[in-house]
């Protein structure tokens, strides 16, 4: 079944056998199930990916109606990855969209008080995760007219906090990523988006804020209709990097 060329939102809960199909990482909760409802609401179908059966299944059942997907999946295994998104394509017969979100805050601190094996486990997680479900999933939309990928990127790959070296330099090469991955799709129809967020309102934000809790933050829902207003373009139309933030928090120039 080819990708879709264009999408109108159809009327909530009746959802058609032909809905557009969505895999999103990292879906047992936190912003990964605030994107999964969120797109469900807009008439998608939902294959939730993540570690955990039993918070993926709560995301499904968040998502309300039939059809969605629970799928058990470590995104740094690589052959969890292929039986994953074989199942998602074998059982929803197609694969519109990827939002890679799957990832961990990695080890805070100085630079020289990180533990190597922390700071290679945030990489395994937050680059080679994306990377190997993007090339899942860029392998059936090349060959079924293309689709788009939305990488969860961070405005710390641009302008990071100081003592978050590790989550930092994950995302500025998951950013990195996404342009590769947008050029390498040009020929068959596939888009590539860097969403940007800053300080929704996640426990990942915790694990920054921690000694800085007058910063701004914003509903993670607001963030998520984002998401959606992005997935929702027509496939003819590039998003390549979007950026969203509380306003007022402490981003530009901050170092």
């Amino acid at each position: 079944m080819a990708a879709m060329t264009g999408f109108e939102t159809p009327p909530h809960p009746d959802r058609p056998a032909d809905a557009p199909v969505v895999a999103i990482t990292g879906a047992g909760g936190g912003l990964g199930r605030t994107f999964a409802v969120a797109l469900a609401d807009a008439g998608w179908t939902v294959a939730a990916l993540g570690r955990t059966r039993q918070t993926l299944e709560e995301t499904v059942v968040a998502c309300r109606g039939d059809g969605h997907l629970a799928v058990v999946c470590d995104v740094t295994d690589r052959h969890s990855v292929a039986a994953a998104f074989a199942q998602v394509t074998g059982e929803l017969g197609r694969l519109d969209l990827l939002v890679n979100n799957a990832g961990v805050p990695g080890p805070t601190g100085r630079i020289d008080t990180i533990d190597p094996t922390d700071f290679d486990t945030t990489v395994r997680t937050n680059l080679t995760g994306a990377f190997l479900c993007t090339q899942a999933a860029f392998t059936w939309m090349a060959a079924h007219g293309g689709g788009r990928i939305i990488n969860n990127g961070s405005i710390a790959a641009h302008a990071p906090r100081a003592g978050a070296g590790a989550y930092a330099a994950s995302k500025a090469a998951v950013a990195s990523l996404t342009v590769s991955t947008a050029l390498d799709g040009r020929d068959v129809g596939i888009t590539a988006t860097e969403l940007d967020i800053g300080n929704a309102r996640t426990a990942l934000l915790d694990t920054f804020t921690t000694n800085a809790p007058s910063e701004p933050t914003f509903d993670a829902a607001d963030a998520a209709r984002l998401l959606v207003s992005v997935a929702q373009m027509p496939t003819d139309v590039s998003v390549d990097r979007v950026t969203v933030t509380a306003a007022g928090m402490p981003y530009l120039g901050r170092g």
